[in-house]
């Protein structure tokens, strides 16, 4: 009831704040100055998006929900998935990832995942044009053809299926045809920041349609390796993608779209350190090493072993996806991908020069999906229904030494088959209320195994589990301009595998050799569940305001916590379960204040309370806000000069699941602040600009890991920079 007492007051506060409110910030894009036959002034062109796999205009879907245009991720200054994490309520992302920098860990209202093994599932799915992506490492996509990217917030089991419990990430390119256009751009600035990329898309003939995207990203990096000579740094990263897609269209019902795309990226390994000091009784310690031992800059490694410095990734996929409109009422879309990737990475974890804790890492994955969608409008009814078939198979690997007292190799290996089948249906009660709900049958199951210095141990199980997932919503017009909704929706994930189960030593059976008892060890857990509650509030209540409000309560049950120390033998990785419950609000908004003038803000409060006494909810702010103003200078026929800042807050948060009691892994707040001037030409087809990002040069933790030998602290690799950025539009 205190908690319930604390959300409304927190409601009521951000209420009052005149300047916070949102749907989405690309509401912010102004449109013609009146509606003639209504006289209201109109400043927002109200998103369409595809949350709930159809289009709609963002002010009628029942989600929590926050979009990013094209030119909204540019003016922001937003290069990939971490950045646009800054600026969304209730939402952190980070990287870890064996060190990885292109590592991708979203966490939305306090689910998420930190870990990467092939046998961990994200508590957040992320889709490219419908397609979900399984593995986090390598995630941060290309966002040079990006026509949108929705976060939604909140389970999304229904149509997102088994591993949205916290929410989904879609971006969704622009579709080949779909615009005459091109666009070449080039940025070069600080920290050794050179960008280019090129995107072209138009017709080939009246039937055929092409796309082309080519991205060449390279930034250097934020500390030096030195005690090796390598011309790496810390850090650093360089990546290449590109992405070709064609559309064949031999008349209006019938389309088939063709995709394929590829990056290759390789790196530094990413920055971080080990505090020894702080635990006395620790392995590290009582070895005789101190911090002292460290370098002296937490950015800088001391590390000796050369085959850490050097992080790499690469992914490949196709995705084909067909669409044929029955009739005026029914249409069926059918979506195949496949896709592959693979990266080698690892974390000297002691930072020292001694070859003391040594994780060096390899890992593939190849995983397909095809799902069959079927909908259609009839009078008042609307519906929306599939089968899905997903597949994944990968590996991770770790050589040369656990610690220098064992040496040896662990392989960790994981099958992964899930099918599901759903369906959601909407009613028109009146022009002005629609009511739906939906349900999700899923089977899920995996083998997966755990190899210990060739078969010295070897351990495999299986499991399988099946759900039905449900949502129920109801969304009112209160007037042409405002909307409100209310929804309970279902959400649900498959158990997992331990992924680092040297507790195994444990249970060696030397009679039996290869075969090993796995009490409480290599088991999966059961069935995580979600339920949550949300109320909502979107639309236009003034013609200079549009806003979007949700209040929510979720329960999550048998929900796993990965949670590592070191067992002696080996970094042991269990899963705790426990159950939690998250309350908060969340706020968005656009204010305009004149014609030129315009302040995006948002805004988000949790309060994620666990059952279990030694667990918190892990990198979960409990604060969360952003503060975007701009102003635009009109010249006349000299072009336009737009001043942007984007402020982004993070409230301290916890590093790891567990609650220490020496506060060593909590991570402190965190403000942001981006600058961005850009000149806009009257008809010339060209942009130039002016940017910094992270201008007071903020450094933080992504993560801190206490493993009871030493603690672990994953730093960001944000830094600032600043640079110019120019960028050609052909076609407009």
């Amino acid at each position: 009831m205190m908690r319930a007492k604390k959300l409304l007051v927190v409601a009521v506060g951000l209420a009052l704040m005149q300047s916070q409110m949102v749907s989405a910030q690309d509401a912010a894009a102004p449109a013609p100055p009146a509606k003639p036959d209504e006289g209201k002034a109109v400043l927002f062109d109200a998103v369409i998006v595809t949350a709930t796999k159809r289009e709609e205009s963002i002010y009628q879907v029942p989600v929590a929900i926050s979009a990013f245009s094209a030119e909204t991720i540019e003016r922001q200054g937003i290069a990939d998935l971490t950045d646009i994490g800054k600026f969304v309520p209730n939402m952190n992302v980070t990287g870890f990832s064996a060190g990885h920098t292109s590592s991708v860990n979203p966490f939305i209202r306090g689910i998420g995942l930190q870990d990467h093994l092939i046998t961990t599932d994200p508590g957040v799915g992320v889709y490219v044009d419908g397609v979900y992506l399984g593995r986090q490492v390598g995630q941060n996509w290309s966002l040079a053809n990006i026509n949108r990217v929705e976060v939604l917030r909140g389970p999304q089991g229904t149509l997102y299926g088994r591993n949205s419990i916290g929410g989904a990430i879609n971006i969704i390119t622009t579709q080949p045809g779909e615009k005459e256009e091109g666009r070449a751009s080039f940025t070069l600035g600080t920290r050794g920041r050179v960008n280019s990329d090129v995107y072209m898309n138009g017709k080939l003939n009246d039937t055929l349609s092409a796309s082309f995207t080519g991205a060449y990203t390279k930034r250097g990096g934020i500390g030096e390796f030195l005690n090796l000579d390598t011309n790496r740094e810390v850090g650093e990263s360089r990546d290449i993608a590109g992405r070709l897609a064609m559309k064949w269209q031999p008349h209006d019902d019938f389309s088939l779209l063709v995709a394929v795309d590829a990056n290759d990226g390789e790196g530094g390994l990413r920055p971080y350190t080990t505090l020894i000091d702080e635990l006395p009784n620790g392995a590290l310690f009582q070895a005789g090493f101190r911090n002292s031992d460290l370098a002296a800059n937490p950015f800088d490694n001391n590390t000796g072993q050369a085959d850490q410095a050097t992080t790499t990734n690469s992914a490949r996929g196709v995705a084909v996806t067909a669409e044929y409109i029955i009739d005026d009422n029914l249409s069926a879309k059918l979506i195949f991908s496949d896709r592959h990737s693979e990266y080698e990475a690892g974390l000297d974890d002691d930072s020292l020069f001694e070859n003391f804790l040594t994780f060096p890492e390899v890992g593939e994955a190849d995983q397909t999906s095809v799902e069959l969608q079927f909908s259609g409008t009839y009078e008042r009814w609307d519906f929306i229904t599939g089968l899905y078939y997903f597949e994944e198979d990968g590996f991770a690997r770790q050589d040369d030494t656990v610690f220098t007292f064992f040496p040896g190799n662990d392989l960790l290996t994981q099958d992964t088959e899930s099918k599901a089948v759903y369906a959601n249906v909407g009613f028109h009660v009146s022009d002005d209320l629609r009511v739906s709900g939906g349900l999700r049958y899923t089977e899920d199951d995996k083998k997966a195994g755990f190899n210990i210095n060739d078969s010295l141990i070897d351990a495999k199980n299986q499991r399988d589990w099946n759900q039905v997932s449900w949502e129920v919503n109801a969304t009112y017009d209160i007037s042409e301009y405002m909307s409100t909704y209310a929804t309970i929706q279902n959400g649900y994930q498959s158990g997992q595998f331990p992924p680092r189960p040297f507790c195994l030593f444990g249970f060696l059976d030397f009679t039996q050799p290869g075969n090993v008892a796995t009490p409480n060890c290599f088991e999966a857990n059961d069935n995580v569940t979600a339920i949550n509650y949300e109320i909502g509030l979107k639309g236009e209540p003034f013609s200079f305001l549009s806003m979007s409000l949700a209040v929510f309560l979720t329960d999550y049950k048998d929900l796993p916590y990965q949670v590592s120390t070191t067992a002696g033998a080996g970094f042991d990785t269990r899963n705790i379960i426990v159950d939690q419950q998250s309350i908060g609000v969340e706020w968005e908004s656009t204010l305009w204040l004149n014609d030129d003038f315009s302040v995006h803000a948002t805004a988000g409060y949790i309060d994620a309370d666990v059952d279990d006494p030694v667990a918190v909810a892990p990198l979960t702010p409990k604060l969360t806000a952003s503060l975007s103003p701009e102003y635009t200078w009109r010249m006349g026929d000299n072009g336009n000069l737009s001043f942007r800042a984007d402020y982004s807050y993070r409230d301290g948060m916890n590093g790891e699941p567990t609650a220490d009691p020496g506060r060593f892994t909590r991570i402190k707040s965190r403000s942001l602040t981006n600058l961005n001037v850009t000149y806009v030409p009257e008809g010339a087809g060209w942009t130039m600009a002016l940017y910094g990002t992270n201008i007071f040069d903020k450094r933080y933790d992504n993560a801190r890991l206490n493993t009871g030998d030493y603690v672990l602290q994953i730093l960001s690799n944000d830094a600032s920079e600043f640079g110019v950025r120019f960028t050609k539009y052909f076609g407009r």
